[in-house]
């Protein structure tokens, strides 16, 4: 009996294998037929293969070129599109100016140097001296003795500078206030519609651009408030002081000049060329006959071009404040006016960098290359890995996973395109926020590919496929 049940089952096998083989012979059939309808492949067309070969080639080395040419244009205006973004957001955007200039209004060494400008001019107005002297030789009577009258005339230099310490520690009190604070930055927030009308060249702005381009801001109401201060204190002959136009230079360079006769043309450029930028190294990537490998580049390239601006932002702030050595009095000040000035640019073309290293490294691992294949079967290895352990557990997604595996490549595009559209809306993106949405966006593919499930194949059990995996 053991004999004759083996016996059978080795021909129920048999006739297995039998059905089997026919099955794929019919398949086999079936394919060259239509292989057949489909006519003579390139390969196999005799003669006609070289030329069409021949103008394939062509046809790809001009894709190739025209798909470097504009991505070379793309990453090459991109320095230019971030310079013009962050000037024509500056011009236009109340809020980015001040939150631009308004932490000028702390800075310590800012505030040391407006605060020898306020003594500057107070002491100028009172003509301290002056009135040192004249109040000194009231004193001096001829019936004085020599001795007092020599030691009148010794004081006179002391008093000039315990008033002057008197009024530098009024504006000390002025400028250290939260009210200074509060002060500059509505005064800038309400000098930046006049700033419009500097660009414009229109007079009688709070702000002002001089020939030699030095950009100022009005000091008079804060001299207002450092004359009360000083009443205040008991040095009541500062309300003699009359109304003054005092101001204090933020900025000091030609090109401002230059740029206010370029107005109407920036507020266009900051706006579009960033946008035509992009614009061109995506057309570059999609005429591409290797799209991935043109996205890596165009990432890569994206990524030096920021570096290289990066260097020249640093070689015009060291050419800037070498040109107001001997100039200006404090160039601490100019250096952290500058310095804050473009911090915005900073902040910009970090962000693009390192944009443009996560699209590199996006585009490679899901290019062609040897090395991204194996990459992402060892990832494939793993997630099955986990599925199966899983499954051998009895923990599985059912019919959710079967649904996903089956929209697994739409799915992946929508991560995508939501992450980039999260990084394009953002309102003031920042390298932080590139890396946060990356991550997330590799956190919920790789989630998707967890979940994912592939169906059975007909004929077999859930258990053999979880033991072949």
């Amino acid at each position: 009996m053991p004999d004759d049940e083996a016996r059978t089952e080795g021909d129920a096998d048999a006739a297995r294998l039998t059905a089997r083989l026919a099955q794929l012979e019919r398949e086999n059939a079936a394919l060259r037929e239509q292989v057949a309808l489909a006519g003579p492949t390139p390969a196999s067309s005799g003669s006609e293969a070289p030329g069409a070969q021949a103008q394939g080639r062509r046809r790809h080395r001009g894709r190739s070129a025209a798909a470097l040419v504009l991505i070379l244009l793309g990453v090459l205006l991109a320095p230019v599109a971030v310079v013009a973004s962050w000037a024509q957001r500056e011009l236009t955007d109340t809020d980015r100016y001040v939150a631009t200039v308004g932490p000028l209004a702390s800075d310590p060494v800012i505030q040391s140097a407006i605060e020898n400008r306020l003594t500057e001019v107070v002491m100028e107005q009172l003509d301290v001296p002056t009135l040192v002297h004249d109040a000194v030789s009231a004193l001096n009577r001829p019936d004085l003795p020599p001795r007092a009258a020599a030691a009148l005339g010794a004081v006179e230099q002391p008093l000039t500078d315990g008033i002057q310490s008197l009024i530098r520690k009024a504006a000390t009190t002025v400028v250290e206030s939260d009210a200074f604070e509060t002060a500059w930055i509505e005064a800038n927030r309400v000098a930046h519609a006049q700033l419009i009308a500097v660009m414009k060249g229109e007079p009688g702005s709070v702000l002002q651009i001089g020939d030699q381009g030095q950009l100022t801001i009005e000091l008079s109401g804060v001299i207002d408030t450092l004359k009360a201060q000083l009443v205040k204190d008991g040095f009541s002959v500062a309300a003699n002081i009359p109304t003054v136009n005092a101001s204090f230079t933020l900025v000091q360079t030609t090109q401002l000049v230059k740029l206010q006769n370029a107005y109407s043309l920036l507020d266009v450029v900051g706006t579009w060329l960033p946008w035509l930028s992009l614009g061109l190294i995506a057309v570059g990537v999609l005429t591409a006959v290797h799209r991935s490998r043109a996205l890596v580049v165009a990432g890569l390239a994206l990524a030096a071009s920021m570096l290289v601006l990066g260097i020249g932002l640093y070689i015009g702030r060291s050419l800037y404040l070498d040109g107001l050595a001997g100039k200006v009095e404090r160039l601490d000040a100019a250096e952290i006016v500058f310095d804050q000035l473009v911090a915005f640019i900073r902040v910009a073309l970090r962000t693009v960098a390192v944009l443009g290293l996560v699209v590199a490294a996006a585009a490679y691992l899901g290019g062609g290359s040897d090395s991204a294949r194996g990459v992402r079967a060892g990832i494939g290895r793993a997630f099955a890995a986990a599925r199966t352990a899983g499954q051998r557990r009895g923990v599985t997604t059912g019919p959710v996973g079967l649904w996903l595996y089956a929209h697994r490549t739409l799915l992946r595009v929508l991560i995508i395109a939501l992450a980039g559209l999260v990084i394009l809306l953002a309102p003031a993106p920042t390298p932080a926020i590139v890396v946060t949405v990356a991550v997330v966006a590799v956190a919920a593919i790789a989630l998707l590919e967890l979940l994912a499930r592939p169906p059975v194949p007909s004929g077999e059990s859930a258990a053999e496929t979880v033991n072949q995996a």
